[in-house]
């Protein structure tokens, strides 16, 4: 059987697998490929009715507002249609210490980036001697407008844009259908129901076709696998072997569940909660008619029937009766990511605990990777893979060590999990030479040189001085001499801080007003 070699040219991409992962790959791929146009590119999605969607992948990240903007979708539309609520940031509870009954310790990773313009704040915040704020409200307006429990906009405000950054909670299933309609009528990707009941490969080892249940052989000159763990095409028929990266990272397992709110119209965070347990953490997502929850753990430092044990307590009365599912989870990445002519995105390409929402965060930015980088013709196609290969290499391995970075800083000593987090075999040599680093520094930009960091340097900042980690500044503190200019900026924020509040809305209400009068197009 011919290869794509044959004539060199891709005309026909086929993604295989849907879920969010495949939808966002084929409408990345559709709107840069001019699917709809006379010489464009065509676009299959082939997916199975047969296989459930993992469903826990409930919190984005700022970037998909860029996304869905791209890909022409109305935000108005998006909030009425996937039950979507805003994310300003992440609330961390018990990750700092041993929990104290009644006193519950947290801090904010929120999204807006500090004001960099006129000096980093940091080491002057790090220089103030006795009682201060935390280092969120030092910097940032955005903790005291998640803990005020209100919005990050306005109806005065046009779609995608707010007086914070912002994020969504959503429906990941409701998402799902949102983007195969909009990717189906709007950016031209042809759509097939099917399964998948062999892989056929070519002479030079090249994917051919597929073989299915209801379309027979479908062809294309560059396959998506986006089969979930499965990862039918690039694991299974290509034989791309998977790099476990539970060394590092213990959580293997989830348990999932959906909850009513406690009582009616119960204001809803405007932020991810995630709350440190014996084994791993519990994530709590407020969505307008349920929370979505779940139980994140080893099952090296934990049994399953604890876990639930732990789990349903969390969940108190609300969560009585509710249906828990069980996840094993992948911890890990395959060893390449494009192998001749097949690319993976989504689960089939890697996996970590959900923790700071790095799957869609990851998928999203691959798949905008592989459209904006699409080869040429075939002749070219090793070179852009192996340039792909290494820019997915490099944002797993930093994703990695971001997620790690919660764990290994953390103080809590109530359990072996978080004994052995801190384990100095257990975190990748690159983290531990840099907190070697910045317990004598801050951190700064040049730490981060790639463009392509999945996390950059006001992350790391909001986690690192959220946990409590200490960074002396006793042979530094000279260099920062502006003492006076910085008190003054700190007050600036404080009182920015009051005035943005009193002029936004409560979170609940601004989904209201949104699903009934919509918001301004841009």
């Amino acid at each position: 059987m011919a290869s794509a070699a044959t004539s060199g040219h891709i005309q026909h991409v086929l993604v295989v697998g849907g879920g969010t992962a495949g939808w966002l790959t084929a409408s990345h791929l559709a709107k840069k490929l001019r699917a709809r146009s006379p010489g464009g590119v065509r676009v299959t999605l082939l997916e199975s009715e047969n296989i459930p969607t993992i469903g826990v992948g409930e919190g984005t990240v700022p970037a998909i507002r860029q996304t869905l903007q791209y890909l022409g979708i109305s935000e108005t539309d998006f909030i009425r249609e996937c039950d979507a609520t805003f994310k300003q940031s992440i609330k961390f509870v018990d990750w700092v210490d041993n929990p104290v009954p009644g006193q519950p310790s947290h801090y904010h990773h929120v999204f807006d980036y500090p004001d960099s313009s006129r000096g980093d704040l940091t080491p002057y915040w790090l220089k103030q001697a006795g009682p201060k704020p935390s280092f969120v409200d030092a910097v940032s307006v955005q903790g005291m407008v998640c803990e005020r429990g209100l919005g990050p906009k306005n109806m005065t405000l046009p779609e995608f844009q707010g007086f914070t950054s912002y994020a969504y909670h959503l429906d990941a299933a409701k998402f799902a259908r949102l983007l195969t309609r909009h990717a189906v009528e709007e950016l031209g990707v042809h759509h097939l129901l099917g399964t998948v009941e062999q892989v056929k490969r070519s002479e030079d080892g090249d994917i051919a076709a597929v073989v299915t249940d209801r379309h027979g052989t479908l062809q294309a000159d560059l396959f998506v696998d986006c089969t979930g763990f499965a990862s039918l095409l690039l694991g299974q028929s290509l034989g791309v072997p998977f790099v476990d990266r539970r060394d590092t990272l213990f959580a293997d397992y989830a348990l999932a569940a959906q909850v009513p709110y406690g009582q009616y119209n119960e204001p809803i965070p405007s932020y991810t909660i995630s709350t440190a347990q014996e084994s791993g953490w519990i994530w709590d997502i407020g969505l307008p008619e349920r929370r979505g929850t779940g139980y994140v753990y080893s099952s090296a430092h934990t049994d399953h029937e604890r876990a639930e044990t732990v789990f349903r307590h969390y969940l108190g009365a609300t969560g009585e009766n509710a249906e828990v599912r069980r996840i094993s989870m992948k911890v890990g990445y395959r060893e390449s990511f494009w192998e001749r002519n097949c690319v993976a995105i989504g689960l089939s390409q890697g996996f970590v605990e959900p923790l700071e929402a790095t799957g869609i965060l990851v998928y999203d930015a691959t798949a905008k990777m592989l459209a904006d980088t699409f080869p040429a013709n075939r002749q070219v196609m090793p070179a852009v893979a192996a340039q792909f290969n290494r820019h997915v290499h490099y944002a797993w391995e930093r994703v990695i060590e971001f997620i790690k970075l919660h764990y290994c800083i953390s103080r809590r000593s109530d359990s072996d999990f978080w004994l052995d987090n801190r384990a100095p075999e257990s975190i990748p040599e690159s983290l531990r030479d840099k907190l070697e680093l910045w317990r004598y520094q801050p951190p700064s930009e040049y730490d981060f040189p790639s463009k392509l960091e999945i996390f950059n340097l006001p992350n790391y900042l909001y986690v690192l001085y959220g946990m409590g980690f200490f960074t002396s500044t006793e042979f530094i503190g000279n260099r920062f001499a502006d003492g006076d200019a910085a008190l003054s900026r700190f007050a600036e924020i404080e009182a920015g801080a009051g005035q943005l509040c009193a002029q936004l809305p409560a979170h609940r209400d601004l989904i209201n007003k949104i699903k009934q009068f919509g918001l301004q197009k841009i």
